[in-house]
């Protein structure tokens, strides 16, 4: 979309992505992983999932992990993980005897076979090689575990006896010192055992999970290497109401979903209740014939009457209802016979997704009505072949999210988008109201030719049979456009709001913003922050009309410059930049360049940005600031 000359856009992102196909035969879903399998808790290195044991070769050439979950993973370089099948664990090491222990419960095992040091593990490691008579705290700094709590197991080389290798609750941890530093092994240990994704990528806030076993939430932030604590609210508020409901229909709630006033909740032994009155009094639906927990319940927001389940154990897996939880019916049919863990669905499509311990799949359902036994299409070619526990569409219901296990989150077009045509904004896949200029993204059709209001839309980019950008030419106007499509599958008639201006900034598909450093033309991320002082550059669309005219579809030339009529502003953390510049982008088609002042003096760290213009504001994004 932009000519590389004076400007450095990566081609690609948010604005060159869509769904696949209108009404054509579905293509192999392009998994991206979204975010490494390590967290960032302030240890001495990146952190994952509790590693149960770990122990190397007899010649020391290769180290080996068991995950809590069992799988066995193996390293030669201590940098890169490959699955280990057909690799059996050692037996764990036979308690040794020492004169005293240095914290309570610690576990004390030797060091090697016939040796005299010994290891103490607990919440730190500890080494001693007088028996047990005196200890050395080989973890601890400032009273905290450098490495992590809760130390399982330990390995020494016996290639190297200085070469040390912890599993614990935080991951693997390796000392070629004898304890001296430690470094992580985790940034590429697939071990990260994700059980929700909490929201996907928005503004300026990231993706957001929450992970087995620890507290809280982590999040991603747009344009960040790893995961990081975030609050957790929503999570929070979800634990309360499940320990109220626990509390009013004694026994364990394990699952709880709202729409409105309808409140749906399931136990651990597969039964589930229902509300009309915000949960405060609740009516049990008919028996399900389920065995196993309701691991995750999704209320239609729309249509509160209609609800999924996502149960576990033997029986049905995935249940429907459509008339407020009286009964639900068994939605099973060509599943694989295994635990579902979570089910989500887009109202307007009657798409679901379910996640269970074979992947993850998907139909489409009259969510309002009973129905034929849906045939379920697997989604799972080109992911790990491990369980999916969660699923989740974005907002606008055209990205689709899973978690696997160990691995982390990925991501994918949605599938059902080839079957119901979508326009949203280009910049971050919104769905708010176009302006003259703006690049608009229809997912779920290659068009050949678009027409409204007796203008030519022009388009843009077909890279495949199911992609299309289109541009809003700049003399369109509003309220509203009946825009006729010429697709793959033939003519469309979509409505669209127009208004004189609806800017939004460019972001890439992991939530990072299209943000540059005016001066080297390198984009201001986690890795390269932005500083104070600087100039920085931001790409938008939505800006409106420019002076002078510029006919739309064609590239802005180099030379010149193609003023925004309307004025534009750009706020950090509230406070009002300087913008010294805000112009067609040159060589680009549909992009706006605002180029705007830093402050001097700034709260540095993570900040909010946006723009408006003639008043209406953008999305929010993340700016990371350094002096």
């Amino acid at each position: 979309m932009c000519q590389r000359a004076t400007i450095r856009i990566p081609l690609g992102a948010a604005a060159l992505v869509f769904a696949a196909g209108f009404a054509q035969a579905q293509p192999r879903p392009e998994w991206r992983k979204v975010g490494p399998s390590a967290a960032d808790l302030a240890l001495a290195s990146p952190a994952t999932g509790a590693v149960a044991q770990v122990w190397f070769s007899p010649q020391g050439s290769t180290l080996y992990a068991r995950m809590r979950s069992g799988a066995i993973f193996q390293t030669a370089d201590y940098q890169t993980w490959f699955p280990a099948p057909g690799v059996e664990a050692p037996p764990a090491p036979a308690p040794a005897a020492a004169a005293r222990l240095p914290e309570p419960d610690a576990g004390v095992v030797a060091g090697a076979a016939g040796g005299t040091t010994l290891f103490a593990l607990n919440r730190d490691l500890y080494r001693s090689d007088d028996g047990g008579r005196s200890w050395a705290n080989l973890t601890a700094f400032k009273s905290q575990p450098v490495i992590g709590a809760g130390q399982r197991s330990v390995a020494v080389s016996p290639a190297d006896a200085q070469r040390l290798v912890v599993a614990n609750d935080f991951g693997v941890w390796l000392s070629p010192d004898g304890g001296v530093a430690w470094t992580g092994l985790n940034d590429a240990l697939p071990n990260l055992p994700v059980r929700r994704i909490l929201s996907t990528p928005s503004g300026a806030a990231g993706a957001r999970i929450q992970v087995e076993n620890w507290p809280g939430a982590l999040e991603l932030p747009p344009g960040g290497a790893f995961w990081i604590p975030a609050p957790a609210a929503a999570l929070e508020n979800e634990d309360a109401r499940k320990q109220r409901f626990s509390a009013a229909l004694g026994t364990p709630i394990t699952a709880v979903a709202s729409a409105g006033d309808t409140v749906y909740a399931g136990s651990g032994d597969g039964r589930i209740w229902f509300s009309v009155d915000g949960g405060v009094t609740f009516e049990p639906s008919l028996p399900l014939g389920a065995a196993g927990p309701v691991e995750r319940i999704y209320a239609d927001p729309a249509h509160p009457r209609a609800a999924l389940a996502a149960l576990g154990g033997s029986g049905p897996h995935v249940l429907r209802t459509f008339n407020g939880g009286n009964f639900w019916d068994a939605m099973d049919s060509n599943l694989p016979d295994v635990p579902a863990h979570s089910v989500t669905a887009d109202d307007s499509t009657g798409a679901v997704y379910v996640a269970n311990s074979k992947g993850v799949f998907w139909t489409t359902v009259d969510l309002l009505a009973a129905s034929p036994d849906p045939r379920w299409t697997d989604l799972s070619a080109g992911l790990p072949p491990q369980a999916a526990f969660d699923v989740l569409l974005d907002p606008a219901a055209v990205q689709l999210y899973v978690a696997i296990e160990g691995y982390g989150v990925y991501a994918t077009q949605a599938p059902h988008r080839r079957r119901s045509l979508r326009i949203v904004s280009a910049a971050d896949f919104s769905a708010r109201p176009a302006a003259p200029g703006s690049l608009l993204s229809v997912v779920g059709a290659r068009v050949n030719a678009a027409r409204g209001g007796n203008l030519d839309y022009p388009v843009l980019g077909t890279p495949t049979d199911g992609e299309s950008q289109i541009q809003v030419p700049y003399g369109a106007t509003g309220p509203a456009v009946s825009l006729l499509l010429d697709t793959s599958a033939g003519q469309v008639t979509v409505g669209l709001q127009v208004q004189p201006v609806s800017p939004a900034i460019f972001v890439g598909l992991d939530g990072a913003p299209w943000l540059y450093d005016a001066d080297s033309g390198l984009p201001l991320n986690g890795r390269n922050p932005a500083r104070s002082g600087g100039r920085m550059q931001i790409f938008a669309t939505g800006l409106g009309r420019v002076q002078p005219n510029w006919p739309a579809g064609l590239v802005t030339p180099l030379e010149g410059s193609y003023a925004v009529t309307a004025p534009v502003r750009a706020f950090l953390d509230g406070a009002t930049l300087r913008v010294t510049r805000a112009a067609l982008a040159p060589g680009c088609v549909g992009f706006y360049l605002i180029e705007v002042e830093l402050p001097v003096i700034a709260n540095f760290g993570s900040s909010e940005l946006y723009i408006a213009a003639d008043g209406q504001e953008s999305n929010r994004v993340q700016l990371i600031l350094e002096p």
